[in-house]
């Protein structure tokens, strides 16, 4: 006698698939930036905030921003000043102080 196959009957067992796009959610959900911050990150409107957080790293890693005598402290250049408005960040806080330049769709 032969066997049938069983169906999947739950979302579990079904495997998933491969060329369907990941939905972006929680931390990684697209963000509008504010006019200053797109400018910032070369003029794009929509980012999640790791994208933009990479970048501001880039930015710092590239100018040698970082406080030489505390580390955790980033000196702002100009491009940094517009954003945040102040001479030095601590870069811990950057995340928070990013807040004013995103929004939800």
């Amino acid at each position: 006698k032969k066997k049938k196959k069983r169906q999947p009957r739950r979302a579990a067992d079904i495997p998933p698939d491969p060329n369907k796009p990941k939905r972006k959610t929680g931390l990684n959900k697209p963000l509008l930036l504010s006019p200053a911050l797109s400018k910032f990150v070369g003029g794009e409107t929509e980012m999640s905030r790791p994208e933009i957080v990479k970048k501001l790293w880039a930015h710092i890693k590239q100018h040698d921003l970082q406080d030489p005598a505390d580390r955790r402290f980033i000196l702002c250049d100009d491009a940094l000043r517009a954003l945040f408005n102040v001479d030095r960040v601590n870069s811990f806080a950057m995340n928070k102080d990013l807040t004013v330049h995103v929004s939800n769709k």
